[in-house]
């Protein structure tokens, strides 16, 4: 965490243990300033199993929303407790060093808490030890025990840091706790907007709810009615990939994105005379296999007029006819909807890995609306993904303005008092 390069101090500033630090700044190590605490384990047999309650486990620091929380019957609970401010470290991973608050309860030997001395703000040490180049170095000195990868404690007390005055720690800490919480803010928007998005897909997509001017019946139509599938890339080599003069459309952008993302195709070498199908725009893409059914036949589709690009072998192709009067954007929310998910779960076959079938798929029955109205449910869902997407991008940005301050003031480059 060094300010500058070692041979440049600037006035004002000290070359220390911890880096070019203010001279008003004291180095020390972790030890000297922060003590470990590890949890207790009571016997197996005390363990009962009961939502929300006391006793923390390391799954929940990885998980700790859910309802799974595994407890002991009251009187038996373990002695070491932690409170949400306490500042929690996970000791084995994968991942390493997981690092979480706002939980509280009792907790076992795979956590440690970490408790700042009198020198040290809490808060202002809970942003100093998400460094990235502590990360690093948890992970890379990680050991192997029973299988686990795990925190090498002794090295993390031995890490350096820079101390400002207590007053310039809690103003430091409070600026970063600001930026926090507006990330907060913004994680909960863009949270209420999903839900109205899925929502709204419930109402509109299955004729609940009707956009004002449209009326009439829906119509039930097969898909093998409305186009073809064809297959992606075939015969490929390993060595085929990530070189050549085409492109092709990667199995996680059919997974990650409901509109094709055109900046993320990855190239591929296909020899002149091979017989490959090319895609084209409005085209529809399916993923044909997962390890679980749920995400078999996630749909995506292509808006954008392409050359020269091709699909993954791990995903087909629907493409409509010309003349039916469908709108694949409404489509492709149609398959990512409740309903049209729950029809591809049930095309799902397998055991261990779970596969979409292009026949049974061709053999799907759907109820659907007029053109028009499928357009205009189309644009009320895609308007919803576009503020989604601008808050998603302001939240990145926001995360990204918070990293370059911790960078200023956690060394001193930018002093707050």
């Amino acid at each position: 965490m060094e300010l500058i390069n070692n041979n440049q101090v600037p006035e004002g500033y000290k070359k220390t243990e911890a880096g070019v630090i203010p001279e008003d700044w004291e180095p020390y190590k972790i030890d000297d300033v922060v003590s470990f605490s590890g949890g207790s384990q009571p016997p197996r047999s005390t363990f009962i199993f009961k939502p929300r309650a006391g006793y923390l486990r390391l799954i929940q620091i990885r998980d700790y929303k859910t309802d799974e929380y595994e407890t002991y019957i009251p009187e038996k609970l373990a002695k070491k407790k932690c409170a949400k401010k306490d500042i929690m470290i996970g000791r084995y991973g994968p991942p390493i060093f997981q690092i979480l608050r706002g939980i509280e309860g009792a907790y076992n030997v795979a956590i440690i808490k970490a408790i700042p001395s009198s020198k040290v703000d809490q808060e202002f040490f809970y942003y100093f030890i998400q460094d990235e180049k502590i990360f690093k170095l948890m992970e890379m000195l990680s050991q192997r025990s029973s299988g686990q990868t795990g925190v090498d404690l002794p090295e993390l007390k031995k890490y350096s840091l820079g101390l400002p005055p207590l007053p310039e720690q809690k103003a430091i800490a409070q600026t970063l706790s600001d930026v926090d919480a507006l990330i907060a803010a913004l994680d909960k928007l863009i949270a209420k907007k999903r839900n109205i998005k899925t929502a709204t897909m419930q109402q509109l997509l299955t004729g609940k709810t009707r956009l004002p001017g449209f009326c009439g019946e829906w119509e039930i139509k097969k898909v093998g009615t409305l186009g073809s599938t064809y297959g992606g890339l075939t015969g490929k080599k390993k060595s085929d990939f990530g070189n050549g003069l085409f492109q092709y459309i990667t199995f996680l952008n059919i997974m990650n994105n409901i509109v094709i993302d055109t900046s993320i195709v990855e190239k591929v070498n296909i020899k002149k005379n091979e017989n490959q199908n090319a895609v084209k725009k409005n085209d529809l893409f399916f993923n044909t296999s997962s390890e679980t059914p749920e995400e078999v036949g996630m749909c995506s589709i292509l808006t954008e007029e392409v050359a020269d690009v091709y699909l993954n072998s791990f995903c087909f192709g629907f493409r409509l006819e010309d003349n039916v009067k469908i709108d694949g954007l409404y489509l492709t929310y149609f398959f990512r909807s409740d309903q049209g998910r729950n029809l591809i779960y049930s095309l799902a076959q397998g055991a261990t890995r779970y596969n979409l079938s292009k026949t049974n798929f061709l053999k799907l029955s759907l109820n659907l609306p007029p053109l028009p109205e499928q357009k205009a449910i189309a644009q009320v869902l895609s308007d919803i993904d576009t503020e989604i997407t601008a808050l998603e991008k302001r939240r990145a940005k926001t995360q990204a303005i918070k990293q370059g301050m911790m960078q200023e003031l956690l060394i001193g480059r930018t002093r707050l008092i």
